[in-house]
């Protein structure tokens, strides 16, 4: 009998200390340094993928509520204009830092989280790649 309880508490023991199961979450893995912008009620994200994005919002920007939300979607929608002919020039412009075109209606509320950090994004890429919009 002692040996059978030996043996089941062995058993146990190497069950127990089996390797466990990886579980995975569902949801979209980002690269190291990505930056998602995102309002889930609308449906809307922008993926930033740009390095040192995250590191410019935590040190440089200022903080959300320095500006209202309407300031944030006036300054965007000239942002986003000025991107989307940037991005439509290749041979003009640089097409590394203008890659996609940013489908940003101006009617649509998509809350001060998104508007804010877009606007950073505009303000991030004229520090750091030297560039103008105004």
């Amino acid at each position: 009998m002692k040996k059978i309880l030996y043996y089941l508490a062995i058993g146990l023991f190497i069950v127990g200390c089996s390797s466990t199961t990886k579980t995975t979450n569902t949801e979209k893995q980002l690269p190291e340094g990505a930056v998602r912008i995102a309002n889930d009620e609308l449906e809307y994200e922008i993926i930033i993928i740009d390095p040192g994005f995250n590191t410019y919002l935590l040190t440089i920007a200022k903080p959300a509520n320095y500006y209202s939300q309407d300031y944030y979607e006036i300054k965007n929608k000239f942002y986003v204009t000025e991107w989307n002919i940037r991005a439509r020039n290749p041979l003009r412009y640089n097409s590394s830092i203008y890659e996609n075109v940013i489908d940003y209606d101006s009617n649509i509320d998509y809350g001060l989280d998104v508007n804010y950090k877009l606007y950073n994004y505009f303000k991030f890429v004229e520090y750091k790649y030297r560039q103008k919009f105004f």
